[in-house]
């Protein structure tokens, strides 16, 4: 799976956490909470513990949980507090809502741009960059990172359509040999450019 990952692989990271804010006061409820945020929207920006903000608008953000499962400043993240609607920050249902694969490999940006009209390469598409597009006729949004040298896409939609991306990403793979990998292999891939 490693091996596979290092080319192209998808997995499937949906168990793992995720928190959704929006509201005019979003942004400093996150950040005095020890969240790092991006300086514009469309980014994101990997924490100190390997969790994920990412900036969809100057009022909406999601973080994503390390492959640990942890989340920065989570101790703080009361997503129902009275004192997260009193500073204007509303909490979004991210992990029901949303199904999040990450396609990882150094032909990613290839095998999506079979299902993907917009440019994946590094060269438009650098990494911490943040896409709000459609990917097999879905509305994803689609976050670059990187591992040492191996892009990661991580890829996050509506679950009610979490079959049909999986199927048509799995499609789109076969041309590149790709094939599906789990959280060790990620965690393998991470371990290796620490």
């Amino acid at each position: 799976e490693i091996l596979t990952a290092r080319g192209l692989g998808l997995a499937d990271l949906s168990p793992l956490p995720r928190f959704g804010f929006r509201g005019q006061g979003a942004r400093t409820w996150l950040m005095a909470r020890g969240v790092d945020l991006p300086d514009r929207p469309n980014r994101a920006v990997t924490q100190m513990d390997g969790s994920m903000a990412i900036s969809r608008s100057w009022t909406e953000f999601l973080v994503l949980a390390n492959l640990n499962g942890g989340v920065a400043g989570s101790a703080c993240l009361d997503l129902g507090s009275a004192e997260a609607h009193k500073a204007h920050a509303y909490p979004l249902s991210r992990f029901d809502g949303l199904f999040w694969f990450t396609l990882a490999g150094s032909s990613g940006s290839e095998c999506l741009a079979k299902v993907c009209d917009v440019d994946m390469r590094e060269i438009a598409f650098p990494p911490d960059h943040v896409g709000q597009t459609r990917v097999a006729g879905l509305s994803l949004v689609v976050v670059r990172t990187m591992v040492g040298s191996i892009p990661l896409f991580h890829l996050l939609g509506d679950s009610a359509s979490a079959e049909y991306a999986w199927t048509s990403i799995v499609d789109a793979m076969t041309e590149f040999d790709g094939g599906l990998v789990g959280l060790r292999a990620l965690h393998a891939l991470a371990g290796e450019f620490q």
